[in-house]
């Protein structure tokens, strides 16, 4: 057989053994890895019948604890609702997770794919092309951040932060306009600390899901008896 055939029977074989994920009766073909972290990875999916493409979030659970933050993360997705926050337009669990058996499961998040990616992206790329953003666009769009997290700092019945906020976490429409995502980090906005438990508590959290250059100060060495709230999203770093 020569090169030519075999390479077309390789590439064949890729696209017949290519995975395939159904949700909630939705099959999904997935067509490459977007992005991956500590506890989750982002696929890009198409779907089988629509052709349309999505962001296909799976996070890995290792236990019930798991399960329930991930379950946590789902649940606002549904709840905020806003022109700037990311909507979630189909989640599932597949497996249980039991620590006891070793077992583990994924939460399969499915989320709009922006074409453009991050605003850290599309600032990079402009940052090479030496081509600086007008200055009312950086104005639109910062104010367009605000108003997200003003929804969220705002929200009743209990106010919400999202303690991750940073251009990574910023997706851009093909119109420009900003969407925050990635609210595995949001959390109850006001937190009591009563105690050196519930300090080094909170500080754990922060650690495993707030990047460490865009934490809040009160964050890192959190005091015993304290307030945690809002402004752990709203802080200055003077150089």
């Amino acid at each position: 057989m020569n090169t030519l055939g075999l390479s077309m029977i390789m590439k064949m074989g890729c696209f017949c053994t290519r995975e395939s994920v159904n949700i909630n009766g939705v099959k999904y073909v997935v067509k490459e890895r977007l992005g991956e972290g500590g506890f989750s990875c982002v696929d890009l999916v198409e779907n089988t019948t629509t052709k349309k493409k999505y962001a296909l979030k799976r996070i890995v659970c290792h236990s019930i604890d798991d399960q329930k933050t991930a379950m946590q993360e789902i649940n606002y997705y549904k709840k905020l609702r806003h022109p700037n926050i990311i909507e979630l337009i189909d989640s599932t669990f597949k497996g249980s997770a039991d620590i006891v058996v070793q077992a583990t499961s994924e939460a399969y998040l499915v989320l709009p794919y922006y074409k453009r990616g991050t605003l850290h992206d599309y600032l990079t790329l402009r940052s090479f092309s030496k081509h600086h953003l007008d200055v009312k666009d950086i104005i639109r769009m910062f104010l367009e951040i605000c108003a997200a997290i003003k929804f969220l700092h705002d929200f009743t019945p209990d106010p919400i932060a999202h303690r991750d906020i940073k251009t990574a976490n910023v997706c851009l429409t093909e119109q420009g306009d900003p969407i925050l995502m990635d609210l595995g980090s949001c959390a109850p906005a006001k937190v009591q600390v009563c105690g050196a438990q519930d300090a080094q508590r909170l500080q754990d959290i922060a650690a495993e899901r707030c990047s460490m250059t865009y934490r809040a100060p009160e964050l890192f060495n959190i005091e015993s008896y304290c307030v945690i709230d809002q402004r752990t999203d709203i802080w200055v770093n003077i150089v």
